[in-house]
């Protein structure tokens, strides 16, 4: 758990840290630092599911 942990607050922190040189605005960099890794978990769930189906594919190829 503290892996995982530690590796947010550095997607946190990466996020924030880019999107505040780009933009010069905490509040911008802040929102963004916020709101990318949520979106991102959305999106891994979906990528995720096709992969699942991928290997299924593959494996009834095999079978």
């Amino acid at each position: 758990m503290a892996k995982t942990f530690t590796f947010a607050i550095l997607h946190f922190s990466v996020a924030f840290t880019i999107t505040y040189l780009l933009t010069g605005s905490v509040v911008i960099g802040g929102a963004i630092a916020l709101i990318e890794p949520a979106v991102n978990t959305v999106v891994f769930y979906f990528h995720d599911k096709v992969w699942k189906q991928i290997e299924s594919r593959q494996a009834q190829l095999i079978a």
